[in-house]
């Protein structure tokens, strides 16, 4: 796939579940004509609109690639299959979901209670890879602070 591609657009269901080898892709929602980051994913990790795949209904943001990537991918009927087939398949997707849903509460609060210098920290400690993986301008938009402030944090917070 290549730069900037839109995988799964606003709208449209999810109709994917990607493993990403390669590169780094992102989830983004537009309010007011303003885009919001919510999430990234880089190997190794799970990519896809998750709640658009798993509930089978249009998703409320959209998944591009941020760089060329290299992404295995499974549609929703095979992995349906899959998991009504092999039940110790659907309970690691269970635990693994859990996980998911542990890490996003996590981000809820970071996102509701910290201040901008906490919410750096925070990504930081949790992935210092993505300030070389991931241009400083969405970065910047997933701690929710403009980019000249995103500038300030990085060389005045030391971890």
């Amino acid at each position: 796939m290549k730069r900037r591609q839109v995988l799964t657009r606003t709208g449209n269901t999810e109709q994917y579940l990607y493993l990403v080898i390669e590169a780094v892709q992102r989830a983004c929602y537009t309010h007011n004509n303003k885009e919001v980051t919510l999430v990234f994913s880089y190997a190794p990790s799970f990519s896809g609109i998750i709640d658009s795949f798993f509930l089978q209904k249009p998703s409320l943001y959209q998944l591009e690639t941020l760089t060329d990537s290299k992404l295995l991918r499974i549609s929703y009927h095979d992995f349906d299959r899959v998991m009504r087939q092999h039940r110790s398949i659907e309970t690691w997707v269970r635990v693994a979901l859990t996980a998911v849903l542990s890490g996003t509460l996590q981000r809820q609060i970071e996102l509701t209670a910290f201040s901008a210098e906490e919410k750096f920290t925070a990504l930081l400690r949790r992935s210092p890879q993505v300030l070389n993986l991931i241009p400083h301008k969405y970065l910047a938009s997933y701690i929710g602070v403009d980019p000249t402030n995103f500038s300030k944090l990085l060389n005045n917070v030391r971890l």
